[in-house]
C-alpha cells in the first residue's frame, strides 16, 4: 500500500468509481468523496467488494462527505460532471492542506447539459482545468489528467487497459508526484502534455473518442501516443 492517500470527489460517478476500484485493488488507501456521507459510504463498500475480486493485498476505501474527504487526502481527483465543477471546488477549497495536489478530470462536454455528448461546451476561462485553477488556492498545485480513459473499462477487470494518460499543469514536481499513482493502474502510461492550457485540447479529445466509439461501434476507444521513450 502506497503512503498517500488519494479522495476521489464525485467518486460516486463512473469515472470516480473506476479510478477507486483500481486505486484500491493495486494497493492505493482511497477516499471516496460525496455531498452525502452515506451515499459515499455505500460507493466505498462496493468499491472494496469489487477490488476484492483481484486484489492480493490489504484494501483501504473509505467513504466522507466532499470536504472531510479533501481534508483528509494528499492527492484530491476531480471527477464531478461539469456543471458541478465549480460549485464543488468553492465547496472543499477551504478544506484543502498545504501541498495538497489537486487533480481535475472534469471534460466539459455538451451532454452535461442536455447536448450532445460529441460536443463541447465553451468555457471563459479556456478549459475546465483553467476554470479549477481560478478557484483553488495558489498553495495547491493543479493538474489535469484522466479525460479519455473509459469509465466502463476500468471498471471491468476483463478489459486490458492500454491507454495513455495525458497530464497538463504548471509545475513539474506536481507532476512527478502524480506520474506514480497514474502507473499504479496496469495499462496506463503517463505523458507530459505540456502547460495547464493545453488542458483545452486534451479535453476535447474526449468527445473526439466518444464519436470514434459511435462510429466504430466499439465501447472503449482510448489514446496511445507512438515514438515516444518508455516510461
Amino acid at each position: 500500500m502506497i503512503g498517500e492517500q488519494v479522495a476521489i470527489i464525485g467518486g460516486t460517478g463512473d469515472l470516480g468509481l473506476g479510478l477507486a476500484i483500481r486505486w484500491a485493488a493495486a494497493g492505493v488507501p482511497v477516499i471516496i468523496g460525496s455531498r452525502d456521507a452515506a451515499r459515499a459510504e455505500q460507493a466505498a463498500e462496493s468499491i472494496r467488494k469489487k477490488a476484492a475480486q483481484v486484489a492480493a493485498g490489504e484494501i483501504s476505501v473509505n467513504g466522507k462527505v466532499n470536504t472531510e474527504a479533501a481534508y483528509s487526502a494528499d492527492i484530491v481527483v476531480i471527477t464531478v460532471p461539469f456543471p458541478a465543477q465549480g460549485a464543488t471546488l468553492r465547496d472543499i477549497k477551504g478544506s484543502l492542506r498545504e501541498k495538497t495536489l489537486v487533480v481535475d478530470a472534469t471534460v466539459p462536454l455538451a451532454a452535461t447539459v442536455g447536448g450532445k455528448p460529441t460536443r463541447m461546451l465553451g468555457v471563459w476561462q479556456g478549459s475546465a482545468a483553467e476554470q479549477a485553477r481560478e478557484i483553488i488556492p495558489a498553495g495547491n498545485a493543479v493538474l489535469a489528467a484522466f479525460h479519455n480513459i473509459s469509465a466502463a473499462a476500468l471498471t471491468d477487470w476483463s478489459q486490458h487497459l492500454d491507454c495513455d494518460v495525458l497530464v497538463c499543469g504548471d509545475d513539474a514536481w506536481a507532476k512527478e508526484r502524480l506520474y506514480p499513482l497514474i502507473r499504479m493502474i496496469t495499462g496506463l502510461r503517463a505523458v507530459d502534455a505540456g502547460p495547464l492550457e493545453s488542458a483545452r485540447i486534451v479535453e476535447s479529445i474526449t468527445a473526439l473518442l466518444i464519436g470514434m466509439n459511435r462510429r466504430y461501434k466499439v465501447p472503449h476507444a482510448g489514446l496511445r501516443l507512438t515514438g515516444l521513450p518508455a516510461t
